[in-house]
C-alpha cells in the first residue's frame, strides 16, 4: 500500500504469463522474418507521426499527441518488426487482444476508448500501411485499456486529485507491458487478470449485465409520486408499485398485480425494497421511497459502473482478513476469508468535513484515550465558545497549555482575556480532554496513523446511531459498539481477550495502549452499489458526498 497510505498501486497481474526478456530480433508471435519488409517500413513511417494520423475518421478526444518514446525506441530496437500483426493481417494474439477490447463494455469501460471502431476498419486489410496503422492502434489500444482497468481511468484524477487521490495514481510501463503479453502463455487469461480481483468487483459485473438487460427491455413501470401509501390502503397507485417491484425481483410477477390493496404481502416486498436502497424499512412509501422505485434502469446502470471505477483504485493485496467503512452505508464490516465476522452502524463526517477514501493498518487499540483537539475545531469551534464562556473548557474537562508540545506549561482558560485573542492565536495553545466515558473519543480509539489524522473511536453520544443518514463527525468514524470491536481486532478469545476484559480495561480508568501482533488492514471506501455477501444482493445507497455526481460528470 505504498507506505501503507492505501493509494492504488497498479500491478501487472500475470495470471499465466511470465516474464521473459525479449531480445531485439525475437517475437514469442512469430520467428524474425515473417514480416514483410514493406510492412516494417510502413510501421516506421507510421510511428513518428501523431496518432490522430492513424484515424481514417475524426479521431478520439484525449488521444496523444505522439507515441510514448518508449514505445517508439522499442519498435525500432526490433528493427519495426509489428507485434500484432504479419504480412495477411492480424496474428493470433491480435484476435485475443480484439476479443478482450470488443467485451471492454462487460466492465464497464467504453470500448470506444481503446480505438475499436477503427481497429475493424482495418482489420481485414491487407496493404501495408493499413496494416501498420493496425499494428499501433492495437499496441496504444492495450496501454490504454490495461491501464484502465488495472488502476482506472486518468480523468477523475485529473479533474478533482483531492476528492480521487488514488484514481490512477500510475500509468503502466508500455514496454514492460508489451513484454509481459508477448511472454504471456495464456494471453486471454493476463488481460482478464488486470480486472480488480475483488469478490464485488466480480459480482458488480455481473449485476451489471443484469440491469443492461433490464435496462433494454424498457427498464420498469414509474410509480405516479403523492401521498404516503401506508399498509392496509387502497390506492389506483398500489398495481403500479405491484409491477416496479416484480420488474427487480422484489414482489412476486404472479397474482393480482391489479389488485388495489396494500396488503402485508406487498408490504414485505416494499420492506425488501427499502432494505435494499439503504432506506428506513417501516413499509411506508414516501417521498424517499417513491423517488427509489423510479429511479430509471439507465441510471441504476450508470451507479454500478462508478462503483465498479472505484474498485480499481483500491490496494490488490488486502490480505485474508480486514476492515472495510463504507461512508454511504454508514457501516462497518470485518471480513476473513471472504466471510463477514462483524457488522456494525457507524457515524461518518458531515458533508463539510467529509470523512476521505484512503487505506492504511490498525496499529494499536487505545483504552480510556485522551483526546487532543484538533487545531481547526479549536479556532472555529471552540474559541467562539470560550469568548462566551471563559469557564466552558473546564466544563467539558478539557485542559489548555502553552504550547503544543508534550511537556507544554498548563495554564488556567479562566485568566485568558479571549476577547483577545483571534483564530491564528489558537496554534499557541494545546487543548486536551480528560479520559472518561463523556470524553468525545468515547473510552476506546483504534488507531492506524495517517496524513488525515482519521481513526475509529467510540463516542458517548450513542443516540445518533438511531439516525438513518449519520454524517456528524468532524471527518473521524465512530463506532456504535466499540468494545465489541476491540474485544475483536485483539484476537477475541482466542487470545482472551472478551468484551468482559475489554470492560475491566476500561473500568480501570487508566490510558492504555495495546498493540495487535499484526497490523490489521482498513478500508476507508465509498460505495453507493454494494454486494452483500452473504446473500448476493445488490444493494444502492445515497450519494451523501455527491462524489458519484461528480465521477459521472468525469467518466461520462
Amino acid at each position: 500500500m505504498g507506505k501503507r497510505s492505501g493509494r492504488t498501486k497498479i500491478a501487472l497481474w500475470l495470471g499465466g504469463c511470465f516474464a521473459l526478456g525479449i531480445a531485439q530480433g525475437g517475437s514469442a508471435l512469430g520467428p524474425r522474418g515473417t514480416d514483410s519488409r514493406e510492412l516494417r517500413d510502413a510501421v516506421d513511417m507510421q510511428i513518428h507521426l501523431n496518432p490522430a494520423q492513424l484515424f481514417d475518421q475524426p479521431a478520439p478526444r484525449g488521444l496523444p499527441s505522439r507515441i510514448h518514446p518508449k514505445l517508439v525506441r522499442y519498435y525500432h530496437e526490433r528493427d519495426m518488426q509489428p507485434l500484432w500483426t504479419a504480412g495477411d493481417g492480424p496474428n493470433p494474439s491480435a484476435v485475443i487482444l480484439h476479443e478482450a477490447l470488443a467485451a471492454a463494455e462487460s466492465h464497464g469501460l467504453n470500448p470506444s476508448d481503446y480505438y475499436i471502431g477503427q481497429i475493424d476498419r482495418y482489420w481485414n486489410a491487407k496493404d501495408a500501411l493499413s496494416l501498420a496503422r493496425l499494428e499501433l492502434l492495437l499496441t496504444l489500444a492495450i496501454t490504454d485499456f490495461v491501464s484502465d482497468m488495472s488502476g482506472g481511468r486518468r480523468r477523475p484524477r485529473e479533474i478533482d486529485p483531492e476528492l480521487f487521490p488514488t484514481a490512477r495514481e500510475n500509468d503502466v510501463d508500455p514496454v514492460d507491458l508489451v513484454q509481459r503479453c508477448l511472454a504471456c502463455v495464456d494471453l486471454k487469461a493476463f488481460l482478464e487478470d488486470q480486472a480488480p480481483p475483488f469478490t464485488q468487483y466480480r459480482e458488480l459485473r455481473a449485476k451489471l449485465a443484469e440491469y443492461r438487460a433490464l435496462a433494454a427491455a424498457g427498464g420498469w413501470p414509474q410509480v405516479r409520486t403523492g401521498p404516503v401509501l401506508k399498509p392496509g390502503q387502497n390506492d389506483p397507485r398500489i398495481p403500479e408499485v405491484r409491477k416496479r417491484l416484480a420488474a427487480t425481483g422484489d414482489c412476486p410477477a404472479a397474482g393480482a398485480v391489479d389488485d388495489k390493496a396494500y396488503d402485508e404481502t406487498l408490504v414485505a416486498a416494499v420492506k425488501d425494497f427499502q432494505r435494499r436502497n439503504g432506506l428506513v424499512t417501516d413499509g411506508l412509501i414516501g417521498r424517499a421511497t417513491q423517488a427509489a422505485m423510479n429511479v430509471p434502469a439507465e441510471r441504476r446502470v450508470r451507479q454500478i459502473i462508478l462503483n465498479m471505477e472505484s474498485w480499481r483504485w483500491v490496494s490488490r493485496h488486502p490480505g485474508d482478513w480486514y476492515l472495510v467503512v463504507n461512508i454511504p452505508s454508514f457501516d462497518l464490516t470485518a471480513v476473513n476469508h471472504d466471510k463477514v465476522e462483524l457488522t456494525m452502524p457507524v457515524i461518518v463526517g458531515e458533508e463539510y468535513n467529509m470523512t476521505p477514501v484512503f487505506s492504511d493498518s490498525v496499529r494499536y487499540v487505545i483504552f480510556n484515550p485522551y483526546w487532543d483537539v484538533p487545531l481547526s475545531i479549536a479556532q472555529k469551534e471552540m474559541l467562539p465558545k470560550l469568548q462566551k464562556d471563559s469557564s466552558y473548557l473546564k466544563k467539558e474537562r478539557i485542559r489548555l497549555y502553552e504550547g503544543r508540545v508534550e511537556d507544554a506549561h498548563e495554564v488556567d482558560a479562566t485568566a485568558v482575556d479571549w476577547s483577545q485573542v483571534k483564530p491564528e492565536d489558537m496554534t499557541r495553545y494545546r487543548l486536551r480532554q480528560d479520559t472518561g466515558p463523556d470524553n468525545s473519543l468515547g473510552t476506546v480509539g483504534f488507531i492506524f496513523p495517517n496524513a488525515f489524522n482519521v481513526y475509529l473511536h467510540d463516542t458517548p453520544a450513542y443516540t445518533l446511531f438511531e439516525q438513518p443518514k449519520r454524517t456528524f463527525s468532524h471527518g473521524c468514524i465512530r463506532v456504535s459498539r466499540a468494545q465489541e470491536l476491540a474485544a475483536y481486532i485483539l484476537g477475541g478469545t482466542d487470545k482472551s481477550w472478551t468484551v468482559d476484559r475489554v470492560r475491566a480495561t476500561i473500568a480501570e480508568g487508566k490510558n492504555q495502549v495495546v498493540h495487535l501482533e499484526a497490523s490489521l488492514p482498513i478500508f476507508i471506501l465509498y460505495n453507493t452499489a454494494v454486494i452483500d455477501l452473504e446473500s448476493h444482493e445488490l444493494l444502492f445507497y445515497e450519494d451523501v458526498y455527491g462524489r458519484d455526481a461528480l465521477l459521472e460528470k468525469a467518466l461520462f
